[in-house]
């Protein structure tokens, strides 16, 4: 996993790359925990997403956000964060230019960024959120949601309490042409520091299940 230095809006941002492994392969975009709450790309989670992304052929790319580690710049309340992800994203396609899909996992308030970002890309066909911060921001934005995907919470998230994850969960199923998934995680709090395995666990299946090629979400 190289370190990577590429240009975002505000100076170089910092990250870790995994090269595609072959011509055509996909793209997976990692995005980190807030930047003010001690998020960085190296956060659990965040190395987790990458690795089983990486062992899954993709050309994957986790990135400090700007002010964070090695990347220029301030917190810019997720508006420039936005941004640094849009450039993270035009970044990988420039020399993986072959890539036909793209995937965004975040975490935290990384999948907030990472939802933002599906709005605005139409070449990412799915998403992970961890640990969405459905009560702290306002995710009417996606209307209507572009791709199908998984929220997986904890079910003893003192932070993002469940039922604001649920709500948005139920308010996004009843759209049409997309399917989302959801997982509870029992006793996990907002970073599953206990139930970490169980959280990738989820992922991971709901990975078998999207990538295998008679899924029918596409």
């Amino acid at each position: 996993m190289p370190t990577v230095i590429f240009p975002g809006p505000e100076g170089r941002l910092e990250g870790r790359f995994s090269p595609p492994p072959r011509p055509r392969a996909p793209v997976a975009l990692i995005l980190h925990p807030h930047p003010q709450g001690g998020g960085t790309m190296n956060e659990r989670n965040t190395q987790a997403l990458y690795k089983t992304f990486v062992d899954r052929g993709f050309a994957t790319l986790r990135f400090n956000f700007r002010g964070v580690g090695r990347s220029q710049g301030s917190f810019d309340n997720g508006i420039g964060e936005l941004s640094d992800a849009a450039s993270a994203l035009d970044w990988i396609q420039s020399i993986h230019e072959e890539a036909q899909v793209t995937w965004v996992a975040g975490v935290s308030f990384g999948a907030l960024i990472g939802m933002q970002l599906l709005m605005r890309r139409p070449e990412i066909r799915g998403f992970i959120s961890v640990g969405a911060p459905a009560s702290m921001y306002d995710f009417s934005f996606l209307a209507p949601c572009p791709a199908s995907g998984i929220f997986v919470h904890g079910a003893a998230d003192t932070v993002v309490p469940p039922p604001a994850v649920t709500k948005l969960v139920e308010k996004l199923r009843t759209q049409k042409h997309i399917t989302i998934h959801h997982e509870e995680i029992p006793r996990a709090n907002h970073f599953f520091e206990k139930e970490h395995d169980e959280m990738m666990g989820a992922v991971n299946n709901y990975l078998d299940f999207r990538l295998d090629p008679s899924c029918p979400i596409r």
